[in-house]
């Protein structure tokens, strides 16, 4: 099927079946005039990364009205950035989406710069996500490749190569492609022909405006693309937690995470850290003081990108006077927690303690 083909059908079934996203602007609003704004296209992209639409909508919501232009999210506390962000997860996201609104609002007098090369400059900004900023938002032409594009290319193509290797191959194949008039369009078109027909499991090829020129299609092997390499096995880490409970308001002890790393900046409970070597026995001699600690029943079974986690919970009522202060720990009301920057592992360690 040549480029130019391709193309044209892809954005004629998009004219018709485009998703509505509450940061796109859809074909016919676009036909009228109206355009993207970039800040509300690179907050989506960097809360998509690792997730889901269905599980992005309600915190871009939250985020949007809470803070409405880039500039709003600079003078932004990062603390409660982190807040916001809390269940989302990936959490390095969160640190230099500030890091990166900083920057904008600082260096570029709050207007994004439109060139990919200028995007990739910027804090959380990788590949990907530069073109589809650079595309989307600003209809440069740029080969804009996500997993849904991965997948559709390497069916199209038939494309033998298993990914991750095969990613330079399908981003040469989007970038030819790629139109030069609606690149932004198109861009999208391809990412809901993914999410919408080409799906991981029983793809709708009836429906599908590519299904003529399908390699993977006309062989009926379109489940087996695209191909990837063997998984590695997932090591197992392990740790212990000590939710420790004032006995009078049932406040919670909470502490801030350093700020590099793992969950960094995040808000936790007192704990150990994660090992393939931790060992259970003497969990309680790494408690954060001396304190009644029970272990409660069950443990907390939680995954990384890099490995699976189990921690065994403690937990101990105590008059919070008889913990030493510190400037990085304070006491959480019930009532409080919902707003606290915790993440989901902590959150799942909390409703633990608390059964």
């Amino acid at each position: 099927m040549k480029p130019e083909t391709a193309s044209s059908l892809l954005l004629a079934w998009y004219d018709r079946h485009a998703r509505k996203l509450p940061w796109r602007v859809s074909p016919e609003d676009r036909k009228l005039g109206e355009v993207p704004d970039p800040y509300r296209i690179w907050l989506s992209e960097i809360m998509l990364q690792q997730t889901t639409v269905a599980a992005v909508k309600d915190y871009y919501d939250k985020f949007t009205k809470t803070w409405p232009s880039v500039e709003a999210l600079a003078a932004a506390d990062e603390e409660d950035v982190l807040k916001a962000w809390a269940g989302l997860g990936y959490y390095s996201r969160a640190r230099n989406l500030k890091k990166c609104a900083d920057k904008i609002a600082g260096e570029y007098n709050g207007v994004f710069p439109k060139e990919e090369t200028d995007l990739l400059s910027l804090p959380g900004i990788g590949p990907y996500t530069a073109a589809a900023i650079a595309t989307i938002a600003f209809d440069r032409h740029a080969a804009v490749v996500d997993g849904n594009v991965e997948r559709v290319l390497a069916r199209l193509d038939r494309i033998e190569t298993p990914l991750p290797d095969a990613k330079p191959q399908i981003k040469r194949r989007m970038a030819l492609l790629t139109p030069d008039d609606r690149p932004g369009d198109f861009a999208q078109a391809v990412m809901d022909l993914g999410a919408t027909i080409c799906t991981p499991k029983r793809p709708a090829c009836a429906l599908c405006p590519w299904s003529d020129g399908c390699v993977a299609r006309k062989m009926a092997d379109q489940e087996g693309f695209p191909r990837k390499a063997p998984k590695k096995e997932k090591p197992t880490r392990f740790g212990a937690a000590f939710v420790a409970v004032d006995a009078e308001q049932q406040a919670i002890l909470l502490r801030r995470r350093p700020p590099k790393g793992l969950l960094g900046g995040m808000t936790e409970v007192p704990g150990t850290e994660w090992s393939e070597v931790f060992q259970k026995e003497h969990a309680l001699s790494h408690a954060p003081f001396p304190a009644p600690w029970n272990m409660c029943a069950g443990e907390v079974k939680h995954t990384f990108t890099h490995f699976h986690l189990k921690v065994t919970v403690y937990k101990a009522e105590i008059p919070s006077q008889t913990v030493p202060e510190s400037s990085d720990t304070w006491w959480s009301l019930p009532g409080d927690l919902e707003g606290e920057a915790l993440p989901t592992v902590m959150r799942k360690i909390i409703d633990l303690a608390n059964r």
